[in-house]
């Protein structure tokens, strides 16, 4: 018997017989929940195209503001260096003034007070560090210290300079007064004009090294082409088509390395002087990529193993660094030298 209106227990509505009904509406529940799936698929897969068309403005950190971050405040008070000579000036007693020289042990030796540590005071601090030293021989003391000889405010300017060397500052170190006194090259013909290098690196300590495009910050007139150095900065200006790596961390002489056709890691590390003691006894290299911000780590008991025949060539531009001994993890790195999250230390610097 045909009924006109068939059964709704299944949720679907059907005219005539019910012969069949449960069958039928299976397969529209399972075509609709089948067309709802590819909705979900294909809207998750534009969102994530979307995602992946607009950049993250926060992997993208402004040069400037990283060249900025490198450079120390305007008003940073100066610290007592190795060879600095000081006068130590006593308010009321004149017999007591004393010029005196740092020495290699950053140390000054006073009558009575015997040796103290100047070497990274300020001129404030080491006047009270006299006066705490001379307090059981004298009472109300009142000290100023003075720098009469800024022998340890130098910077070290190599590569393609007239006369590279250590350049002495009395007040604060520029980067293009270093490069100025060094010697920029000069240009052939009769007008020899100096010839202002396109970039340079400013490296700093054992972690830290600074690509500065030196030529468009001038030609832009930005007042951080000059910008403002720390004391044993070292400035590398390289030839035209010099083609080098920066060696720093645990090493005799951390600093840009020029490479030529047999250039391996283990002659570069070589040409830094070698690993320092506290590289420890099985060093794990790190080698970084400025350009990708990639980074893997090599131990350095491998590379020098013949029988793990490792024989790694370095790309110019990269970064080799070997950490103290116990922090050769994937992170360290990016703590230590924070390449593209905090300061920009190995981000080139010009004109965005």
């Amino acid at each position: 018997m045909n009924h006109r209106i068939g059964h709704a227990s299944n949720g679907i509505l059907s005219t005539g017989s019910n012969l069949g009904a449960p069958s039928i509406s299976r397969s529209l529940r399972n075509e609709w929940v089948s067309t709802m799936l590819f909705a979900i698929l294909l809207i998750t897969f534009c969102a994530t195209c979307r995602a992946q068309d607009i950049p993250d403005p926060t992997l993208k950190p402004n040069p400037l503001e990283a060249l900025r971050n490198f450079e120390p405040p305007a008003d940073e008070e100066y610290r007592l260096g190795k060879g600095d000579e000081i006068t130590a000036d006593f308010a009321g007693r004149p017999d007591l003034t004393a010029k005196l020289v740092v020495g290699p042990d950053g140390r000054i030796s006073l009558p009575l007070a015997g040796d103290i540590v100047m070497a990274g005071k300020t001129r404030t601090e080491a006047a009270k560090a006299i006066e705490a030293a001379l307090a059981a021989y004298y009472t109300n003391l009142s000290i100023q210290v003075s720098v009469t000889k800024y022998t340890a405010n130098k910077v070290l300017v190599l590569g393609a300079v007239e006369k590279p060397g250590i350049v002495n500052f009395d007040g604060t170190p520029t980067l293009l007064e270093a490069l100025s006194r060094a010697g920029m090259q000069t240009a052939t013909g009769p007008s020899k004009a100096a010839l202002i290098p396109e970039r340079c690196a400013i490296y700093r300590g054992e972690n830290e090294v600074v690509w500065v495009e030196l030529k468009s910050l001038i030609d832009s007139g930005n007042s951080l082409a000059d910008l403002r150095l720390r004391r044993d900065d070292v400035v590398y200006v390289p030839n035209g088509g010099e083609r080098f790596v920066s060696v720093l961390g645990q090493v005799q002489h951390p600093g840009a390395i020029p490479l030529t056709a047999s250039s391996t890691l283990a002659s570069v590390i070589a040409e830094a002087g070698g690993t320092t003691e506290p590289a420890g006894n099985k060093p794990h290299i790190q080698i970084v990529d400025p350009a990708t911000g990639t980074s893997r780590i090599i131990s350095f008991n491998d590379l020098l193993n013949p029988a793990k025949a490792l024989e790694i060539r370095p790309k110019p531009g990269e970064i080799i660094f070997v950490p103290q001994s116990g922090f050769y993890r994937a992170t360290y790195i990016v703590e230590r030298l924070s390449p593209m999250i905090t300061a920009g230390a190995l981000i080139g610097v010009g004109i965005p």
